[in-house]
């Protein structure tokens, strides 16, 4: 008991130097019953009783979508006459071939807002248009020999069809990307900024306030690794690295323009994970990822929901039955307790086998919940020595982080309020403890081939799942029209053995 607790002081110490010593302003403790001896799940202590509902709704409610601000003097665009309007709806971008089996909707050109557009407003989107290359885009894309034929003709319901379609498809690629969903392989992260900005937004604020620039650099990703990404691709003069360059700034954003205060990042083929506090990089930690074929890590943008402390682990029906280990148990139960577990058989005839926490368990010391359709989480293991690897791609899918514990020591101090006290108390009584967490913390698992390494430079890592010729492919073809797709429809593969 002494040892233990002259261990609290120097992992206090680790955590201060970790976080600059902040943490010991945080207040509201989650504390276990001390008279339990048993699990602990603190899930009911994370809200009082009595706010529950309403502090839930208000942190689960979809953000309303922003209103486009009111003119000053609302006036409808000119209808196109019915030749041009035909011409101009005519669209130099190609439909895509959804896949078989899917309903997404291609977004018609025809369907899109219009707004009045005056020349000095249609010249900036055209000096935009041709510029477009800094950011990784092609001009061809957004018809600029079109744009001014019809500015050189003067303000007509023709240019306000034009230039609306034109800003618009230019905007979406800069918010949302070039690249065809399809072609976004195991792509699940769903990207909200269409919803907080939708065209019409776009499209309102940029003719009203006489903006077109500001408008269209306002979507630009604010991760740092964007604005080195198209400083490198001024500079590239290799066709291929430029391709590389161009498919990297393409994937920021499949994400969110603003990732948020804090977050993790797990960069699958630098085979890394980051925490991210007020947009500082605090600590990064070698992670291993899923190994390629059907056991590939796929891209997701989740949230941490709970900090286990000494985790148990559901052994896989695979083992418990594929490998005989539920009736050795069963037969052994003196072999069970010394090994750790805990077998029982259901009238069905059904065994379950059940870890129990402890140096030996399969997910070691600690596991951060983030619910997901994939059954993908992020772990401890009690086989360190695979961090010393170079290649890391070894597990079923799951993450395992390097010094986990310390992770989701800082993981709970950050998202739980929980003292730093409390929570190597929890890491150190080698009781399963579930601590929710009561503050928003994302988790976005990416792929991105050229991105700063642990050095903070630039540099490419290898295209462990052969994700990067699709992408690229993409950028050779024409612009697609975007569609309601959202994420990848590939096959969700939930392993029943995620390690």
């Amino acid at each position: 008991m002494q040892a233990r607790h002259r261990t609290i002081p120097s992992v206090l110490s680790s955590f201060t130097m970790l976080l600059g010593g902040s943490l010991f302003a945080l207040t509201a403790p989650l504390a276990a019953n001390p008279a339990q001896t048993g699990p602990t799940d603190l899930t009911s202590q994370a809200l009082p009783a009595a706010k529950t509902t309403k502090a839930v709704a208000a942190k689960t409610a979809k953000p309303a979508t922003p209103k486009a601000p009111r003119p000053a003097t609302p006036a409808p665009a000119p209808a196109p006459a019915p030749a041009a309007a035909a011409a101009a709806a005519a669209p130099a971008a190609a439909a895509p071939a959804a896949p078989a089996g899917t309903a997404f909707e291609v977004e018609a050109p025809e369907a899109l807002p219009v707004a009045h557009w005056s020349q000095a407003d249609a010249r900036a989107l055209l000096v935009a248009i041709r510029g477009i290359g800094t950011e990784g885009l092609f001009a061809r894309d957004y018809q600029p020999a079109a744009l001014a034929a019809e500015i050189a003709k003067g303000e007509s319901g023709d240019l306000d069809t034009l230039a609306s379609r034109l800003f618009i498809w230019l905007a979406e690629d800069l918010r949302d990307g070039r690249t065809p969903m399809p072609a976004r392989e195991q792509w699940f992260a769903v990207d909200p900024d269409q919803d907080l900005h939708p065209n019409s937004q776009l499209l309102a604020e940029a003719t009203e306030l006489h903006d077109i620039p500001g408008v269209l650099a306002s979507l630009e990703p604010t991760h740092p690794d964007f604005a080195l990404l198209k400083d490198m691709l001024a500079k590239a003069k290799d066709p291929r690295q430029i391709a590389m360059i161009r498919a990297n700034m393409d994937r920021w954003r499949w994400l969110g323009r603003d990732l948020g205060l804090q977050y993790l990042m797990i960069n699958v083929p630098e085979q890394m994970l980051r925490l991210t506090v007020n947009n500082k990089i605090i600590h990064s930690y070698r992670a291993i990822v899923g190994r390629p074929g059907k056991t590939a890590t796929p891209q997701l943008a989740e949230q941490v929901k709970n900090v286990v402390f000494n985790p148990t682990w559901t052994v896989p029906q695979s083992i418990v039955v594929g490998e005989g280990l539920g009736k050795k148990l069963i037969a052994s139960p003196a072999k069970a307790k010394r090994e750790g577990y805990v077998a029982t058989e259901g009238a069905d005839g059904m065994i379950t086998v059940v870890q129990q926490p402890g140096a030996n368990n399969s997910l070691g010391r600690v596991k951060l919940d983030m619910p997901n359709e994939h059954a993908i989480y992020i772990h401890d293991t009690p086989n360190h020595a695979l961090f010393a690897l170079p290649a890391r791609a070894l597990s079923h899918g799951c993450i395992r982080a390097e010094h986990a514990t310390e992770l989701a020591m800082t993981m709970a101090i950050l998202g739980a309020d929980l003292p730093p006290e409390t929570a190597i108390e929890y890491n150190l009584s080698g009781k399963y403890t579930k601590v929710p967490m009561i503050k928003p913390f994302p988790v976005y698992v990416t792929y991105f081939t050229v991105a700063r390494d642990v050095n903070g430079l630039m540099r490419s890592f290898p295209d462990l799942y052969g994700r990067d010729p699709a992408v690229i492919a993409s950028f050779a073809q024409p612009r697609q029209l975007h569609t309601t797709q959202r994420k990848s429809n590939e096959a969700i593969i939930k392993l029943d053995n995620p390690l």
